[in-house]
């Protein structure tokens, strides 16, 4: 895929620097890897360190699951 050069310059990517592609409704979407990183550390800024929101996650979804067989 080509992106063109006035593109790149206004979100500053060069030459080998990787980007994320995502669809937003019928709308192709790239970022800057480092962009995407940035804007995850913020959003979980607020999750203490050692925690892990996966096991909490995974450990609700069998409870859930118990439950459900339990009816």
């Amino acid at each position: 895929m080509v992106i063109p050069a006035f593109l790149r310059r206004a979100m500053g990517v060069g030459s080998g620097d990787r980007l994320l592609a995502h669809l937003e409704d019928d709308r192709l979407v790239l970022e800057k890897t480092e962009s995407v990183k940035i804007r995850l550390k913020a959003r979980f800024a607020h999750v203490r360190k050692g925690r892990s929101l996966a096991k909490e996650l995974i450990a609700d979804r069998r409870e859930e699951a118990k439950k459900e067989l339990a009816e």
